[in-house]
């Protein structure tokens, strides 16, 4: 009787449970077509077409919303598992970045020097005048921060509600941080930018709304002038990796940012991007070296792995769900595939027309 009874509860919780599958669907930003390129199961699946100027075209996913931002001042909403647009809109001239919260869309812009809030349908709530091209825009907690360019600034500000909708008012400038900022992330209550002129980077502690100034130097204490986008920094637990631009090395600090090493690399580093696990970086390069990605052991600080692709390679993007490390040719026209067991060349997709920017969005797929 006992055994019918587990037997039979088993039963039951076996059609009870849908069983989920976590998925991968690759998004690729086709730079000079304005066009994305769908990947799914290690195969190009089709394309979303007329997506403006992506010379600088962003993705990023929240909840079951795809968003796209464009270079010449476009929010594209999308539907990613049926993969088509639901809707845009015109911020300005020219955009750089954005960020998504719960209730909204911030975006940062070039020309028209503002920053503007949107639902998330991507309906106009508030356009805050800057005065100044806006890069580096962050969330943390109520605040929103973004770096003011032409002023030299970093600006707080702070979410409320007016009728109902986040209205943002500014707590905090902070002036004369450094000579032209021009990137920003984010990694707890630190907001960290960088600067194309002054030989250090800020850093805002947002809890006490305080600026710190570290400075960026080689091992041989000879300043670097500058650093590439903020946004392919990598923090881990232990350390913080900072690519600089100007010498063949990756410098290592911890996350108080005290300095631990600097890696001799291949070349002129561009981009550092950390493994889920945070036990490899790969480190992209510019220059004679842009078709050169190197793999970076974080533990011994060793170079385990150097690949030279037959093209230049724009990004790099890690799956969190494979061993697999994804990486862009432009010139060729394809993603390469690594196998990051070994970091071997697992496959090559092509018909992936310019390909730059290289986004992952994550779902469940329902299983019976």
């Amino acid at each position: 009787m006992k055994i019918k009874k587990l037997l039979l509860g088993a039963l039951v919780i076996g059609i009870g449970m849908t069983n989920l599958s976590a998925k991968e669907k690759i998004f690729v930003v086709e730079r000079e077509s304005s066009s994305v390129a769908i990947i799914e199961d290690g195969l190009p699946r089709g394309r979303m077409e007329h997506m403006h100027n992506l010379n600088h075209g962003i993705i990023k996913f929240y909840d079951h919303d795809g968003y796209l931002i464009s270079r010449d001042g476009y929010v594209v909403r999308f539907d990613p598992i049926k993969e088509k647009k639901l809707n845009e809109y015109k911020t300005s001239k020219s955009a750089i970045g954005f960020v998504i919260d719960k209730d909204f869309v911030a975006v940062a812009n070039y020309d028209d020097k503002s920053v503007d809030i949107l639902t998330r349908d991507l309906k106009p709530i508030q356009k805050i005048k800057t005065g100044s091209r806006n890069v580096g825009i962050k969330i943390y907690k109520d605040y929103l921060v973004f770096s003011e360019m032409d002023k030299d600034a970093i600006a707080v500000y702070k979410k409320s509600y007016k009728n109902g909708k986040p209205h943002f008012a500014l707590v905090k400038e902070f002036e004369h941080t450094g000579t032209m900022p021009f990137d920003a992330m984010i990694k707890g209550d630190k907001y960290i930018n960088g600067y194309f002129m002054s030989p250090w980077f800020g850093v805002v502690d947002l809890d006490s709304l305080k600026f710190e100034k570290i400075q960026l130097k080689l091992g041989d204490r000879k300043p670097v002038l500058k650093v590439p986008h903020f946004g392919f920094w990598s923090i881990s637990d232990k350390n913080v990796f900072i690519p600089a631009v100007g010498d063949n090395k990756v410098f290592v600090y911890t996350p108080d940012f005290k300095f631990v090493k600097a890696i001799q690399t291949k070349g002129l580093p561009v981009f550092t991007s950390l493994s889920p696990d945070g036990k490899y970086l790969a480190v992209t390069f510019s220059g004679k070296d842009f078709p050169t990605i190197q793999i970076i052991d974080t533990k011994t600080f060793k170079i385990i792995k150097t690949h030279t692709f037959d093209g230049k390679v724009l990004h790099v993007r890690w799956s969190k769900e494979k061993p697999k490390l994804y990486v862009s040719v432009n010139d060729t026209n394809k993603v390469a595939v690594l196998n990051t067991n070994g970091f071997w060349l697992n496959r090559e997709i092509f018909t992936i027309k310019k390909p730059s920017g290289i986004f992952i969005y994550q779902y469940e797929e329902k299983k019976r």
